[in-house]
């Protein structure tokens, strides 16, 4: 099973919000749709659901045309997508319904998801009354409910405290496990980062990047350093930074973010340090995260 998205192109009048994007997701796990808002992400979700209709291109799910047929789908929005005057339990039942399920099995399955996001005492409330965290859980029953093998998540974790986001993160590896297909939709670049084998960027409706997540940051190299060492050695650290050609980025309470242009003068400016007394407790060359690759790519546009 697999999607493939083929030149699939949408415009609102004089406005491309999707122009000639094609992508594939060959096998289960989670694919990163990124871009600024307004990129186009929405769109290419809701054209591969079949909500609205792509103007050119093509979509297939396993070789064919997706429709609700051949492909059990679960989509959570961003925007709210229950019904604020209706009781949790009755809505979840409707959208199990909905999509294929017996009015018993719904329920049932409605409770099960209810009890394990640890919202069951609100069953039998109006959705309005619960808070925007757990209005969000609500929209990821509606999303799994029916068990789909194809699973649209769009800012998954909008909203959520902590807690509630380590929950969140259970489930989604949950469903990595059980060999589903996700594509997630966030602006939250360490948690996509954290999930996502292969993504595309979105800007102004194209493709700007597109790839093996690994394959893209490998290809930048290492290009940053980060120090910690005690906040009455930093003053030195970034002079002796300096001397190798180390680019200041950011200065927190315990460490420094540098640029750098070789791994060969990071280690330099460490042995500089150490012969002069300064003892990091932290020293990591690394490769740019998927923020910074993101900010590169779109960062002008924002």
């Amino acid at each position: 099973m697999g999607l493939t998205v083929s030149n699939v192109q949408k415009s609102f009048g004089d406005k491309k919000a999707v122009d000639a994007l094609s992508f594939e997701i060959g096998e289960p796990g989670v694919f990163g749709l990124l871009g600024t808002n307004g990129a186009g992400k929405t769109t290419t979700i809701r054209m591969i659901l079949g909500i609205m209709e792509c103007d050119e291109g093509e979509i297939l799910w396993d070789g064919k045309p997706i429709n609700r047929d051949n492909v059990k789908y679960g989509y959570m929005p961003e925007e709210r997508g229950i019904y604020p005057k209706v009781q949790v339990l009755e809505q979840l039942t409707y959208f199990g319904q909905l999509r294929g399920m017996s009015r018993g099995d719904s329920s049932n399955a409605a409770l099960r998801w209810l009890e394990r996001l640890g919202v069951s005492e609100y069953a039998k409330m109006n959705a309005e009354k619960l808070s925007k965290g757990n209005q969000q859980k609500i929209q990821l029953i509606t999303a799994l409910i029916h068990d789909p093998e194809l699973i649209f998540l769009d800012e998954p974790f909008s909203a959520l405290d902590p807690i509630n986001t380590d929950m969140f993160k259970s489930i989604i590896s949950q469903l990595i496990a059980d060999k589903r297909t996700i594509v997630m939709s966030s602006h939250q670049m360490s948690t996509v980062e954290q999930y996502c084998r292969d993504l595309v960027i979105l800007d102004k409706g194209r493709s700007v990047l597109q790839g093996n997540l690994s394959s893209i940051k490998a290809g930048y190299g290492h290009t940053n350093l980060t120090v910690g060492c005690d906040a009455q050695m930093f003053d030195k650290t970034i002079s002796f930074a300096e001397k190798h050609d180390l680019k200041l980025l950011d200065r927190t309470a315990d460490e420094c973010e540098f640029k750098i242009s070789s791994d060969e003068a990071a280690q330099a400016f460490l042995r500089e340090l150490i012969d002069n007394g300064v003892f990091p407790n932290k020293y990591e060359i690394r490769e740019p995260s998927l923020h910074e690759i993101f900010i590169e790519k779109v960062g002008a546009a924002v």
